[in-house]
């Protein structure tokens, strides 16, 4: 089986599939950690997990100046899927964020994507800059690998982006739409576009996640001849401290 692009969402996809980039709110302890459980890790609208549930967690520290750095782990099935040996992603990142003018915020960064032991004929470990910006409640965000893409041979200089919103609509509730476009350089036939809309409710401590997601592509298949992009919804409950 051809091996798929588990690309990192932007910071939507901690709620919509529990993502591998938190939140990095400025919070008097510059030290956080989130631990979660999704019914579908979902990343980009392609299922990691073979559209079964993962567990997820990470550690975050983010300096006042508006530097951080964090690492995120999460269970996959998509690596053994393709013919590699690892069950487990662990993403390790650092960057800068800060707010340019009043409502305007610039985020600029480093992100690796690890599959130990990974055993892909190409490697599924993944180097990507990203940077964003951030009007009012939208974000815009490109990242570009500067590796070989997911296990995708010839795939360098790929990259997606996307464009996302956060609404407050009262009662700890909030809705943010999305939509992205993966380009897997070299390997046209994996390019695709997603879309999503997660609705989440803080609780007690909690977050819980309901999203709906959706891509334009049959062509990401997994183990079981699983429709990997198939439309979907999605329900996570996340937990920081």
């Amino acid at each position: 089986m051809k091996p798929f692009a588990a690309v990192r969402a932007a910071a939507i996809a901690a709620t919509v599939v529990a993502t591998a980039l938190p939140a990095l709110a400025q919070e008097a302890n510059p030290l956080s950690f989130n631990v979660s459980v999704t019914s579908d890790y979902r990343y980009r609208g392609i299922s990691q997990s073979r559209l079964k549930p993962a567990l997820q967690g990470g550690v975050d520290y983010a300096h006042a100046s508006g530097f951080y750095i964090g690492a995120w782990a999460s269970t996959i099935k998509w690596i053994k899927d393709s013919g590699g040996d690892s069950d487990v992603e662990i993403d390790t990142y650092a960057g800068y964020k800060t707010e340019v003018s009043s409502g305007v915020t610039v985020d600029v960064g480093f992100l690796r994507y690890n599959y130990p032991s990974n055993k892909l004929a190409t490697s599924a470990n993944t180097n990507e800059l990203y940077g964003a910006v951030t009007v009012g409640p939208a974000t815009l965000k490109y990242s570009h690998s500067i590796s070989n893409l997911f296990g995708f041979a010839d795939s360098k200089q790929s990259g997606y982006l996307d464009l996302s919103a956060t609404f407050d609509v009262g009662g700890g509730v909030t809705l943010t739409p999305h939509i992205g476009h993966q380009k897997v350089k070299n390997n046209g036939d994996f390019s695709y576009t997603d879309y999503s809309l997660t609705a989440n409710k803080d609780f007690e401590g909690f977050t819980f996640g309901l999203a709906f997601v959706a891509t334009n592509t049959d062509n990401y298949i997994g183990g079981k001849g699983k429709d990997l992009g198939k439309n979907g919804v999605v329900v996570s409950v996340k937990k920081v401290f």
